[in-house]
């Protein structure tokens, strides 16, 4: 599960473009800044989470669907 904190999403959009899976798209809705931040396409991701290692903003967290946040582990799936 892809979760984005719309508020810090500048819309760079780096996320959208090197996802291997195409698992995120721009938002129909703009946040604060005037940006459509990403959504998470369903059943897409696999969980590497090179979402969240490429923003620059900090704006992406990769939770496994099982997992909390505060028990998340290194994923070893990317580009799977």
């Amino acid at each position: 599960m892809i979760e984005v904190n719309e508020e810090y999403c500048k819309g760079c959009n780096l996320c959208i473009l090197f996802c291997p899976r195409d698992a995120l798209e721009e938002s129909e809705t703009l946040n604060k800044k005037g940006v459509h931040p990403p959504v998470e396409i369903e059943d897409r991701c696999n969980g590497c989470r090179l979402c969240e290692l490429i923003c620059p903003d900090f704006a992406i967290v990769v939770e496994e669907e099982d997992k909390k946040l505060t028990e998340r582990q290194p994923s070893t799936k990317c580009c799977v």
